[in-house]
């Protein structure tokens, strides 16, 4: 489940702005299919390092591109495991599953 520390970062527009850049950069596609030949859409803007409360309010964690990547769900899916009980959609809202 989605930690409480992180609501406002990723409802805020900074973040915003970042996904879209970083999806746009990446023309929309899933990062980890494309390196096995696969055309997927990307769903997910990934954070390599996971967003703790020590480490959320440094940008080379939350928002340089060296430690994004853009997912399809199923590529994101298997990175979190099953125990994953949110999303976020492409409008950056929070959903619980």
């Amino acid at each position: 489940m989605h930690d409480q520390f992180a609501n406002a970062f990723y409802g805020s527009a900074l973040w915003q702005r970042t996904r879209k850049m970083y999806r746009e950069q990446h023309h929309g596609l899933c990062e980890r299919c494309l390196k096995r030949g696969l055309i997927v859409p990307g769903d997910e803007v990934h954070h390599k390092t996971p967003l703790t409360p020590e480490n959320i309010h440094d940008p080379r964690i939350t928002i340089s591109p060296a430690n994004l990547e853009l997912l399809c769900k199923a590529c994101h899916e298997a990175e979190h495991g099953d125990a994953r009980r949110w999303r976020v959609d492409a409008a950056g809202t929070i959903e619980l599953r």
